[in-house]
Protein backbone atom coordinates (compact mmCIF):
# COMPACT_ATOMS: atom_id res chain seq x y z
CA UNK A 1 0.00 0.00 0.00
CA UNK A 2 2.58 2.09 0.36
CA UNK A 3 4.92 1.66 -2.45
CA UNK A 4 0.97 2.31 -4.27
CA UNK A 5 0.75 5.99 -2.40
CA UNK A 6 4.45 6.66 -3.05
CA UNK A 7 3.75 6.31 -6.89
CA UNK A 8 0.48 8.63 -6.43
CA UNK A 9 2.16 10.76 -5.43
CA UNK A 10 5.05 10.76 -7.58
CA UNK A 11 2.21 10.74 -10.40
CA UNK A 12 0.24 14.00 -8.99
CA UNK A 13 3.85 16.02 -8.42
CA UNK A 14 4.16 15.36 -12.14
CA UNK A 15 0.47 16.48 -12.89
CA UNK A 16 1.24 19.77 -11.12
CA UNK A 17 4.42 20.92 -12.54
CA UNK A 18 3.28 19.96 -16.23
CA UNK A 19 3.08 23.54 -16.80
CA UNK A 20 7.02 23.73 -16.24
CA UNK A 21 7.28 21.38 -18.86
CA UNK A 22 4.69 22.50 -21.69
CA UNK A 23 7.78 23.05 -24.24
CA UNK A 24 10.93 20.82 -22.59
CA UNK A 25 12.28 17.67 -24.17
CA UNK A 26 14.13 16.77 -20.44
CA UNK A 27 11.09 14.96 -18.80
CA UNK A 28 10.70 12.93 -15.61
CA UNK A 29 9.40 9.47 -17.99
CA UNK A 30 10.96 10.24 -21.54
CA UNK A 31 14.04 9.56 -22.72
CA UNK A 32 16.79 12.11 -22.08
CA UNK A 33 17.44 14.36 -25.27
CA UNK A 34 20.48 13.67 -26.86
CA UNK A 35 23.81 15.81 -26.89
CA UNK A 36 27.36 16.18 -28.09
CA UNK A 37 29.82 18.53 -26.40
CA UNK A 38 33.33 19.32 -25.86
CA UNK A 39 34.77 19.25 -22.42
CA UNK A 40 37.40 21.89 -21.33
CA UNK A 41 40.28 19.45 -22.35
CA UNK A 42 38.51 18.98 -25.37
CA UNK A 43 36.87 15.65 -25.25
CA UNK A 44 33.27 14.82 -26.52
CA UNK A 45 31.13 13.40 -24.51
CA UNK A 46 27.43 11.96 -25.79
CA UNK A 47 24.32 10.70 -24.19
CA UNK A 48 24.95 7.68 -25.45
CA UNK A 49 28.04 7.36 -23.72
CA UNK A 50 26.78 7.11 -20.65
CA UNK A 51 24.28 4.43 -21.64
CA UNK A 52 24.58 1.90 -18.57
CA UNK A 53 25.22 4.56 -16.37
CA UNK A 54 23.42 6.66 -13.99
CA UNK A 55 24.19 10.46 -14.94
CA UNK A 56 23.93 13.87 -13.33
CA UNK A 57 23.72 17.30 -15.32
CA UNK A 58 24.60 19.99 -13.52
CA UNK A 59 24.66 23.62 -15.19
CA UNK A 60 26.91 26.48 -13.37
CA UNK A 61 27.82 29.75 -13.99
CA UNK A 62 30.54 30.90 -11.97
CA UNK A 63 29.30 34.40 -11.49
CA UNK A 64 26.36 33.25 -9.99
CA UNK A 65 25.64 33.80 -6.35
CA UNK A 66 23.72 30.53 -6.13
CA UNK A 67 26.43 28.88 -7.47
CA UNK A 68 28.46 30.15 -5.25
CA UNK A 69 26.37 29.13 -2.60
CA UNK A 70 26.67 25.44 -3.38
CA UNK A 71 30.50 25.97 -4.58
CA UNK A 72 31.56 28.24 -1.99
CA UNK A 73 29.97 26.06 0.75
CA UNK A 74 31.40 22.70 -0.59
CA UNK A 75 27.98 21.11 -0.94
CA UNK A 76 28.27 20.83 -4.52
CA UNK A 77 31.69 19.22 -4.43
CA UNK A 78 30.66 16.84 -1.12
CA UNK A 79 27.56 15.86 -3.84
CA UNK A 80 29.63 15.18 -6.68
CA UNK A 81 32.36 13.00 -4.81
CA UNK A 82 29.49 10.82 -2.97
CA UNK A 83 27.71 9.65 -5.93
CA UNK A 84 30.62 9.79 -8.57
CA UNK A 85 32.28 7.39 -5.65
CA UNK A 86 29.16 4.81 -6.38
CA UNK A 87 30.21 5.08 -9.86
CA UNK A 88 27.51 7.88 -10.90
CA UNK A 89 28.56 10.00 -13.83
CA UNK A 90 28.29 13.63 -13.41
CA UNK A 91 28.85 16.64 -15.74
CA UNK A 92 28.80 19.56 -14.96
CA UNK A 93 27.70 22.48 -18.18
CA UNK A 94 28.74 26.05 -19.51
CA UNK A 95 26.10 26.39 -21.79
CA UNK A 96 26.82 30.78 -21.83
CA UNK A 97 27.60 31.71 -25.12
CA UNK A 98 30.52 34.01 -25.98
CA UNK A 99 30.32 37.76 -24.62
CA UNK A 100 27.87 36.58 -22.45
CA UNK A 101 28.10 36.35 -17.81
CA UNK A 102 29.42 33.10 -16.98
CA UNK A 103 31.25 32.10 -20.68
CA UNK A 104 34.47 30.69 -19.94
CA UNK A 105 37.25 29.65 -22.43
CA UNK A 106 38.44 26.41 -22.96
CA UNK A 107 41.26 27.26 -20.72
CA UNK A 108 39.59 29.48 -18.13
CA UNK A 109 37.05 27.02 -17.51
CA UNK A 110 40.40 24.14 -16.90
CA UNK A 111 41.59 26.65 -14.30
CA UNK A 112 37.83 27.50 -12.85
CA UNK A 113 37.57 23.71 -12.75
CA UNK A 114 40.19 23.85 -10.36
CA UNK A 115 39.47 26.86 -8.41
CA UNK A 116 36.15 25.39 -7.96
CA UNK A 117 37.74 21.77 -7.09
CA UNK A 118 35.18 20.07 -9.56
CA UNK A 119 34.52 16.83 -8.54
CA UNK A 120 32.74 15.87 -11.47
CA UNK A 121 33.20 13.11 -13.97
CA UNK A 122 35.01 15.81 -16.16
CA UNK A 123 35.89 19.56 -16.17
CA UNK A 124 33.13 21.89 -17.76
CA UNK A 125 31.42 20.85 -20.61
CA UNK A 126 31.30 23.78 -22.98
CA UNK A 127 27.73 24.41 -24.09
CA UNK A 128 28.59 27.20 -26.25
CA UNK A 129 26.03 27.48 -29.05
CA UNK A 130 23.72 26.31 -26.41
CA UNK A 131 22.30 23.38 -28.12
CA UNK A 132 22.41 21.32 -25.13
CA UNK A 133 20.84 23.65 -22.70
CA UNK A 134 18.22 24.24 -24.99
CA UNK A 135 17.29 20.71 -25.72
CA UNK A 136 16.90 19.98 -21.47
CA UNK A 137 15.27 23.15 -21.16
CA UNK A 138 18.27 23.82 -18.67
CA UNK A 139 17.11 27.74 -17.36
CA UNK A 140 18.87 28.33 -14.20
CA UNK A 141 22.17 27.55 -12.46
CA UNK A 142 22.55 25.95 -10.97
CA UNK A 143 19.44 23.57 -12.75
CA UNK A 144 19.69 19.39 -12.10
CA UNK A 145 18.94 16.48 -14.27
CA UNK A 146 18.81 12.72 -12.93
CA UNK A 147 19.00 10.22 -15.96
CA UNK A 148 18.81 6.52 -15.15
CA UNK A 149 20.96 3.85 -17.26
CA UNK A 150 18.01 3.19 -19.63
CA UNK A 151 18.59 7.02 -20.71
CA UNK A 152 15.18 7.77 -19.27
CA UNK A 153 15.16 11.44 -16.94
CA UNK A 154 14.22 10.55 -13.62
CA UNK A 155 14.34 14.17 -11.89
CA UNK A 156 14.65 17.28 -13.42
CA UNK A 157 14.77 20.40 -11.56
CA UNK A 158 16.68 22.66 -8.24
CA UNK A 159 18.64 20.82 -6.57
CA UNK A 160 16.86 22.16 -3.34
CA UNK A 161 13.84 23.20 -1.45
CA UNK A 162 15.33 26.61 -0.75
CA UNK A 163 15.63 29.57 -3.21
CA UNK A 164 18.00 31.90 -0.55
CA UNK A 165 21.73 32.66 -1.92
CA UNK A 166 22.44 32.40 1.30
CA UNK A 167 24.41 29.08 2.33
CA UNK A 168 23.60 29.12 5.53
CA UNK A 169 19.60 28.12 4.93
CA UNK A 170 21.74 24.55 3.48
CA UNK A 171 21.86 22.50 6.60
CA UNK A 172 17.95 23.00 7.09
CA UNK A 173 17.22 22.96 3.32
CA UNK A 174 15.46 19.09 1.79
CA UNK A 175 18.40 18.70 -0.91
CA UNK A 176 15.64 16.95 -4.34
CA UNK A 177 19.14 15.89 -6.23
CA UNK A 178 20.36 13.35 -3.42
CA UNK A 179 17.27 12.37 -2.32
CA UNK A 180 16.51 11.46 -5.94
CA UNK A 181 19.55 9.75 -6.25
CA UNK A 182 19.55 7.86 -3.33
CA UNK A 183 15.71 6.58 -3.96
CA UNK A 184 16.41 5.82 -7.60
CA UNK A 185 19.96 3.58 -6.80
CA UNK A 186 18.09 2.14 -4.08
CA UNK A 187 15.54 0.90 -7.18
CA UNK A 188 12.60 3.10 -5.04
CA UNK A 189 10.37 5.68 -7.30
CA UNK A 190 11.63 9.38 -7.24
CA UNK A 191 9.07 10.65 -4.59
CA UNK A 192 9.89 14.25 -6.10
CA UNK A 193 10.38 13.70 -9.80
CA UNK A 194 9.86 17.45 -10.83
CA UNK A 195 10.46 20.50 -8.86
CA UNK A 196 11.15 24.56 -9.86
CA UNK A 197 14.55 25.53 -10.66
CA UNK A 198 15.88 28.59 -9.28
CA UNK A 199 18.99 30.19 -9.58
CA UNK A 200 20.79 32.76 -12.52
CA UNK A 201 19.01 32.27 -16.00
CA UNK A 202 21.56 31.03 -18.34
CA UNK A 203 22.47 33.68 -20.75
CA UNK A 204 22.57 31.87 -24.05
Amino acid sequence: MKTIKTLLRGVATLALALPLFANAAAVPGKAAPDFSVNDAEGKTHTLADYKGDWLVLEWFNKDCPYVKKHYGSNNMQSLQEKYTDQDVKWLTIISSAQGKQGYLTAEEAVKEAKNHKLASSAPFLLDTDGKMGKAYDAKTTPHIFIINPEGVVVYAGAIDDNDSANPAVLADSKNYASAALDEALAGKPVSTPVSRPYGCTIKY
